[in-house]
């Protein structure tokens, strides 16, 4: 009779949001699996060491087997940071904020884990979408996260114009996000694009003691300030209701 070959799991590991204490925004879910696991995929070796210390700082650090998965990774070293899972060991997969897979280079390895038959245990934490989309009044029932808006400001008002109209046509919000150096810049676009009525949603620094929700019209928006530069922020529109 031959011995059965047991996988590991592929565990998704929320992160915080930003620089705020891990037990006042993750589950003990998340605590109990990191006391376990060793062996990790991360997209920052460094910062993923000092969220790990954080969260159980009786884990040893020298035990740790990290692999890095960011824009740089190849595809072909995927199948490499997955092999401990198909040797039985367990791997928790983690985004450099919030939850892995989600607008996250994870989500090749997790359907890799998918395609070799090897479970997938996602844990509770932040979504910064999520929490966007609760806090914003908007609708719930039915929105889109469209990730980034293309560079060049042409194409960007365009875009702009054709989800705006999208929102207006289907009743659907409108998710987006920007690297945080060029959120200023990216409301300017929004106030100069969008029509008075429409609705705009910033959620910035979301969990954080400086956190920042706030829903108005691109009209009432033009006459408030708020200085976003280098704030982790989703942006959400829709039409006017």
């Amino acid at each position: 009779m031959k011995p059965v070959n047991l996988k590991g799991i592929l565990y998704l590991i929320p992160t915080t949001l930003g620089e705020s204490n891990p037990h006042d925004v993750l589950p003990q879910t998340v605590k109990r699996a990191i006391e376990f696991i060793d062996c990790y995929i991360v997209e920052n070796e460094k910062t993923a060491r000092r969220f790990i210390k954080s969260i159980y700082p009786e884990k040893v650090q020298s035990s740790l087997i990290i692999s890095s998965l960011n824009k740089h990774t190849e595809v072909s070293e995927h199948n490499e940071m997955i092999q401990p899972c198909l040797q039985g060991i367990n791997v928790g997969l983690m985004s450099e904020a919030g939850c892995p897979g989600v607008a996250d280079p994870g989500a090749a390895i997790v359907k890799l884990a998918h395609e070799k038959g090897i479970q997938v245990v996602p844990l509770v934490g932040p979504s910064s979408i999520l929490l966007a989309m609760m806090g914003s009044g908007m609708n719930g029932q039915s929105f889109a996260f469209n990730g980034y808006l293309p560079i060049d400001k042409s194409d960007k008002k365009s875009a702009l114009k054709n989800f705006e109209k999208l929102s207006f046509d289907k009743n659907q919000s409108q998710i987006f996000i920007e690297t945080p150096y060029r959120n200023n810049k990216l409301l300017e676009d929004f106030l100069q694009t969008l029509q008075p009525n429409t609705h705009l949603c910033i959620a910035a620094d979301i969990t954080l003691p400086t956190e920042y929700i706030k829903t108005m019209k691109v009209s009432e928006w033009k006459k408030a300030t708020i200085d976003l530069h280098n704030r982790p922020t989703i942006f959400i529109i829709h039409k006017s209701y």
